[in-house]
């Protein structure tokens, strides 16, 4: 049965909420909500093409008022449990109202296309070799990068730092390096702390803070990490294949992916001519 909440207790939960959702969905969202009866299966998959009202979403529906056992990432379930009339409150309350620029709108343009692709990426290579559940590797896929719009807002020239990054990237270097350097802290730290604000479960916020970091996770022996580890690969290759070196780095070449590479595949038992039919299927597809 789905649990109704007040405006009060929206607005409440949304507290600290930051990431933008993108204006495009939320017309679209206004019109579904204007319908006679609005259609919460359409609703739900708006909604979770967005990181910001996903977040938003969860952080409500994984909170203590709703004492689930186990904090959830479907959006679909959340949607569920939550009810019509409580996500359209929600929707309304994360209504922007005009305060992104033009230039900004163009800017996160990047992140919420990248964000979009890397979800169903990730849901594809999930089912593909197996991991369940795979609702968990879109949501990952989704948030993995929700820290670069508040690094935007906090450093008006960030995207000119994380193309640099991109750039710099090599088997030595690291992504969040060139930004640990320049700016004091980094994208996936930020991520984390946002995941973590909006109740996600703790396995998606290390994975997270670790998506850059994938050789140093990946030379620990410990098999506890085997959750870990399978979504930073499904995660890694889906990026790659999405090209957010190309979206988010504007670079030519996909210098990270060159020095995790082999890690990656002898990981989940692909030839990189595996990896590369793979990568052809999904563009068959037209999943990004």
């Amino acid at each position: 049965m789905a649990v109704e909440l007040s405006t009060e207790q929206i607005q409440q939960a949304l507290l600290g909420i930051s990431v933008p959702p993108q204006p495009q969905i939320m017309v679209d969202l206004q019109m579904e909500q204007y319908m006679p009866e609005p259609d919460l299966a359409a609703i739900a998959k708006l909604i979770s093409q967005d990181p910001g009202l996903s977040g938003a979403l969860l952080k409500i529906v994984n909170s203590p008022y709703f004492g689930l056992t186990n904090r959830i990432v479907s959006i679909r379930q959340a949607v569920n449990l939550l009810g019509c009339n409580t996500v359209i409150n929600l929707i309304n309350a994360q209504s922007i109202k005009g305060e992104m620029s033009d230039e900004t709108i163009v800017t996160l343009n990047r992140f919420w296309d990248s964000a979009q692709d890397v979800a169903m990426t990730c849901l594809t290579l999930a089912k593909r070799i197996g991991y369940q559940p795979s609702d968990e590797a879109y949501a990952l896929g989704l948030f993995h990068n929700c820290g670069i719009p508040l690094m935007l807002k906090r450093f008006p020239d960030y995207m000119g730092v994380l193309e640099q990054a991109y750039g710099n990237a090599s088997a030595q270097v690291r992504v969040v390096d060139s930004e640990n350097d320049r700016l004091d802290t980094n994208h996936a730290v930020v991520g984390y702390y946002v995941a973590k604000s909006w109740n996600l479960p703790r396995h998606i916020c290390d994975a997270i803070a670790q998506h850059h970091n994938v050789q140093g996770v990946f030379s620990e022996d410990s098999s506890r990490d085997s959750k870990l580890k399978t979504l930073l690969a499904i995660l890694k290759m889906a990026e790659h294949i999405c090209g957010c070196y190309r979206t988010l780095g504007q670079q030519a070449e996909d210098h990270e992916w060159s020095g995790i590479q082999t890690t990656i595949l002898e990981y989940v038992g692909f030839s990189e001519y595996d990896f590369d039919i793979l990568k052809e299927t999904i563009r068959d597809l037209d999943i990004r």
